[in-house]
Parts: structure tokens; sequence; C-alpha cells
């Protein structure tokens, strides 16, 4: 079982870096200091795909690594 979950915590922590590595924001450093009209875009397709696993993967890290502090504590 433990195995098992350092696999899952592994695997989501390098895809969820991989998720953050592809999405892309149309705006360069100068868009922070007001350089850029853009305020607020929608995403759409597959910006916003990217954006849900994105979610998802963090999601999956953080419950996978509470449920290996909290597993060792219940046995």
């Amino acid at each position: 079982m433990n195995n098992v979950l350092m696999a899952i915590t592994i695997g989501s922590a390098v895809l969820l870096i991989v998720a953050i590595l592809l999405q892309q924001r149309g705006a360069s450093l100068g868009a922070g200091f007001g350089g850029s009209s853009e305020l607020y875009t929608t995403r759409r397709g597959l910006d916003k795909n990217l954006f849900e696993v994105t979610i998802f993967l963090a999601i999956t890290f953080v419950l996978s690594i509470l449920v290996g502090i909290i597993l060792p504590n219940i046995t």
C-alpha cells in the first residue's frame, strides 16, 4: 500500500510540474506592471482542459500526501 501511495505522489508531482510548465501566458513581464491591456481572458479549448487537469493533479498530489501522513498513524 505504501509503495502504491508513493508512486501516486511522485507521478502526480511530475505530471503537475509538466502541466504547470505547459501553461502559456500571453503576457510578458511588463504586463505585471500595467503594460498590457489584457487583464482577464477567458480560457478556451486546450488551455481550459490543461487548466482543469492541473487542478485535478494538484488535488491528487495534496490528498496523496495527506493520506500518507494520516494512514501510518491509524494502524
